[in-house]
C-alpha cells in the first residue's frame, strides 16, 4: 500500500500544471462583433472533454490505484488549459471594446493589474507571416519599449470576413505583479473561422518557455482543436522537462500526447494518451501513442519501481511477485479512454 499511495501522489503531481488558472472575469463574452474587433477568437472544446474535473465520468469505476482511470482523467486538464489560453486572449480583446475601437487608434492607460502605463495602438492592413490582414492591435508595457523584445505584451493580426487570426502573448509585459518569474514565457492562439474539407473552424494553442521549478509542471504544450460540426477533435502534447517516475532513476523528462474527439449532440468523446521520453525524436502515431501508451510506459515503470524499491531492501524478487505488483496499475489502461 505504501508503494501504491507513493506512485499515485507522484503521478497525481505530474498532471498538475504551472499555467495560471482563468479568472471568474473571463467567462465566455456576448458572441457578437464590436466596431472592428470580432465577435469570437476561440473554439470552444466540447465539454466532456474539458469539463470541470469533479464532474467527468471515466471509462470504468476508478480502483483504489493508479491506473487508466487516473491518468486519463487529467486529459481534462490539460485540454482545460489550453482554452484557458484562448479564453485569456478574447477576454482582452473584449476589455478593449470600452475605448470604442472603430478603425486604426493609438492611446495610452494605465493597467489594474501591475500599475504601469500601457500603449496600445491598433493599425489596418498589417503583413505578418506571408499575408496581410485587415487589423493589428499591439498592446505594451511603455516603460519596456526599448527593451530586445520591444515591451510587448500582447499582439494580435485579424481580419473579419471570415474571422481569422493570431494572437501571441507575453505575460510578463501584460502583467508584472502577477507573472515576475513568466520573463522568458509566451502564448500564441492562431483561431480561423474560415471551412475547408476537414473543419468548419480550427484553433492552435501554443505555450513555450513557462517557468518549471516543481518536478511535474509544465515547459511548454501545443494544441491543435478542429470542429466539424457537431464533432471535435483535439491533437496536442505538453513537455514536462523534469517529470519522472522513479525515484530510484534518473530518468527525467516525459510528454503528454493525446489524440481526442468529442460529439457536442451525442455528449460522448473518446482519447488515447501516449508517454513519450521529452528526448524521443518521433513522428509516428504508432510510436507516440502505441510504442508509448499508458499502459506500456505504465508496465515498464511500475515493473522498474517495484523491482529497484525491493532491491534496495536486499530483496529480489520472482516474474509472478512482480506481476502481482503491477498488475492492479494496469487496470483501465488499454486505449482508447472513454467519457461521457
Amino acid at each position: 500500500m505504501k508503494t501504491r499511495n507513493f506512485i499515485t501522489g507522484m503521478f497525481v503531481l505530474m498532471a498538475m500544471l504551472s499555467f495560471s488558472s482563468c479568472e471568474n472575469s473571463l467567462l465566455a463574452q456576448e458572441d457578437k462583433a464590436f466596431g472592428i474587433l470580432p465577435g469570437k477568437f476561440k473554439l470552444d472544446i466540447h465539454t466532456s472533454l474539458s469539463n470541470n474535473l469533479k464532474s467527468a465520468e471515466l471509462k470504468s469505476t476508478a480502483a483504489d490505484s493508479l491506473n487508466g482511470n487516473v491518468i486519463y482523467w487529467y486529459l481534462n486538464a490539460y485540454l482545460a488549459v489550453g482554452e484557458c489560453a484562448a479564453d485569456i486572449v478574447e477576454a482582452i480583446m473584449w476589455s478593449v471594446r470600452l475605448y470604442n475601437i472603430e478603425d486604426v487608434i493609438s492611446l495610452t492607460y494605465t493597467s489594474n493589474d501591475d500599475n504601469r502605463v500601457k500603449n496600445l495602438d491598433v493599425v489596418a492592413d498589417v503583413e505578418f507571416e506571408g499575408r496581410i490582414w485587415e487589423y493589428q492591435l499591439t498592446i505594451t508595457d511603455a516603460e519596456s519599449e526599448a527593451n530586445e523584445d520591444e515591451g510587448i505584451g500582447m499582439q494580435v493580426f485579424w481580419s473579419k470576413n471570415p474571422v481569422e487570426g493570431i494572437a501571441i502573448i507575453k505575460p510578463f509585459n501584460l502583467d508584472r505583479k502577477r507573472h515576475t518569474n513568466w520573463t522568458n514565457s509566451i502564448g500564441r492562439i492562431t483561431y480561423s473561422e474560415r471551412i475547408t474539407d476537414q473543419y468548419d473552424a480550427t484553433m492552435t494553442v501554443e505555450m513555450a518557455g513557462l517557468p518549471v521549478v516543481s518536478t511535474f509542471e509544465v515547459g511548454s504544450m501545443k494544441m491543435f482543436v478542429g470542429r466539424r460540426g457537431d464533432v471535435i477533435d483535439v491533437i496536442g502534447n505538453s513537455n514536462h522537462p523534469k517529470a519522472r517516475f522513479n525515484i530510484f532513476d534518473d530518468t527525467r523528462g516525459y510528454n503528454w500526447a493525446f489524440v481526442a474527439s468529442g460529439n457536442d449532440d451525442r455528449n460522448i468523446a473518446v482519447a488515447e494518451v501516449g508517454l513519450p521520453y521529452s528526448s524521443a525524436d518521433l513522428d509516428a502515431r504508432s510510436a507516440i501513442l502505441e510504442d508509448f501508451s499508458i499502459k506500456s510506459v505504465l508496465a515498464r515503470e511500475m515493473t522498474n519501481f517495484v523491482v529497484d524499491f525491493w532491491a534496495d531492501a536486499g530483496i529480489t524478487l520472482q516474474p509472478n511477485e512482480i506481476e502481482n505488483y503491477v498488475e492492479p496499475y494496469l487496470a483501465n489502461a488499454d486505449a482508447p479512454g472513454y467519457f461521457n
